[in-house]
């Protein structure tokens, strides 16, 4: 089993969901697999990671929020900042159930050594155990950077090293690794990518290839990403394309076009780093004879981020961006266009916050059908219950002395099979933001200012029409299940 996570990778990023950037491996795996319309993440990087680690709402895991920073103290429950002991990890259980298990890449739900990715499960691991750097180097504002191999610090070379290669580099190891000495066993791996997150970082020969290609501005590639969609049938006629905020200017009016345009270069150029390296796992399953019989999985851990980080004054005006000594964001104007054709992003519960590219590939284990997608919605916590079911291990009870709380999730393998999957009540909460999903319905708050709106999501899944004023008891019904779940997961009112 692989699963692979992108960082603040938009909806529509990838060539199977209608970007222009290319994505031929991964396109090719949702081509021979399942793709989902409607499968949700946590809203944010620690939340999501928590929530598939463990198959539960990040607040019963302990991640409510974010990390808690080395040195500071934790809050307290829901909100400590590291995986509890109340909850039990995939890697803990597949390990339990005789699975050999590995992870690359970006932890983000634990950053004192007692709280690595080796004490919860996973018998190998290098990566970056905080949440953003630089690709080419460690960079220790706004806080230290923690990468690790094993249960060491570790330092990346001065020259010769970007970080996407490097996870995919040590994920094919640990393949090479598993299939010399550990053949007969099962493996788990989890390749958390840190691309495409900021800062904008990525070898000069792939941002060569998108050269010219932004030159037309955030507009035009927006519209374009829109009528590929629904082309491709990833949305339909019900899908209108969300008009763009206030906040961004219309690209003719810049007096900086081609450093824009420079911007979504790099931002491209990451994810298409990234897409090289999973055709280099897949070559890697291939001849090792494993590919038909891996599941793997593909997802991001939240809509596109629209931050603006020039404030941490990392950056050095001198250097283009996208090579080592720049650290710069492509911001709101082209996170609008990686959310196409959805509102908001990153940290929001709008469905550009929470929406997210999931492909499923293992040909020995979906039903062939005849359309690669489907309208089945899905949530983050159950990949947990998924692997879980496919493999025949057994979620436990207790563990290590500690009341384990029942998962969340729940498996996608029916919907694999192609049969049809489980109605369900979904929900959200990030400081203060907030929503939940019961059926074709969508309740959407925010504790700042106390606002509600209510969206149709089978008429309306762009979230363009408020029907709040139209359904007052419907909407009191919804708030008391939210209030409901809100006192149960422990969210700090």
């Amino acid at each position: 089993m692989i699963v692979i996570m992108a960082d603040d990778m938009g909806y529509s990023d990838l060539g199977c969901y209608g970007s222009e950037i290319n994505t031929p491996n991964l396109d090719q795996l949702a081509d021979d697999g399942l793709q989902f319309r409607s499968f949700y993440n946590a809203t944010r990087c620690c939340p999501s990671r928590a929530a598939l680690l463990t198959g539960l709402y990040p607040h019963e895991a302990g991640m409510g929020k974010m990390v808690s920073n080395v040195g500071s103290k934790p809050q307290p429950g829901p909100y400590q900042g590291f995986l509890n002991e109340q909850s039990v990890t995939l890697a803990e259980v597949l390990k339990e159930a005789g699975y050999k298990t590995y992870m690359a890449g970006k932890w983000h739900v634990g950053e004192r050594p007692e709280h690595w990715p080796r004490q919860r499960g996973f018998d190998h691991y290098f990566g970056l155990i905080s949440g953003a750097s630089s690709y080419f180097e460690l960079v220790e504002e706004p806080r230290k950077r923690q990468m690790v191999y094993e249960d060491e610090l570790w330092s990346p070379p001065i020259e010769d090293f970007y970080m996407t290669d490097a996870f995919t580099d040590t994920a094919l190891s640990f393949l090479d690794r598993h299939n010399r000495e550990d053949k007969e066993k099962p493996f788990f791996l989890y390749l958390a990518y840190t691309a495409p997150h900021w800062p904008l970082h990525a070898p000069q020969e792939d941002i060569e290839r998108y050269d010219g290609i932004y030159d037309k501005g955030w507009e035009h590639i927006r519209r374009y990403r829109y009528e590929r969609m629904k082309q491709l049938g990833i949305i339909d006629a019900q899908h209108k394309l969300s008009g763009s905020p206030e906040g961004i200017p219309e690209w003719q009016s810049l007096d900086n076009p081609q450093e824009w345009a420079d911007r979504m270069e790099v931002y491209a150029a990451m994810v298409d780093r990234m897409d090289q390296g999973i055709g280099q796992l897949v070559a890697a399953l291939k001849k090792q004879g494993k590919f038909d019989n891996t599941l793997i999985v593909f997802l991001s851990d939240n809509g596109a981020s629209a931050e603006n980080i020039d404030g941490r004054k990392l950056h050095d005006p001198h250097v283009k961006v996208g090579q080592r000594g720049s650290y710069l964001a492509y911001d709101e104007p082209w996170a609008n266009v990686s959310n196409t054709p959805y509102r908001m992003y990153k940290s929001w519960t709008e469905e550009g916050g929470i929406i997210t590219p999931f492909i499923v590939h293992w040909p020995s284990g979906i039903c062939k059908r005849k359309d690669n997608q489907t309208d089945e919605v899905g949530h983050i916590t159950d990949i947990m219950t998924t692997c879980i079911d496919i493999a025949g291990a057994t979620y436990p009870k207790r563990r290590n002395g500690h009341e384990i709380k029942d998962t969340r999730g729940i498996s996608l393998l029916p919907v694999l099979k192609g049969e049809t999957g489980e109605d369900r009540t979904l929900y959200w909460e990030h400081f203060g933001k907030w929503a939940m999903r019961d059926g074709d319905w969508k309740l959407v708050g925010d504790d700042s200012n106390g606002h509600v709106k209510l969206f149709n999501m089978k008429d309306d899944p762009v979230e363009l029409h408020d029907l709040s004023q139209q359904h007052p008891a419907l909407i009191e019904k919804m708030k008391e299940s939210y209030q409901n779940w809100a006192v149960e997961v422990g969210v700090d009112r």
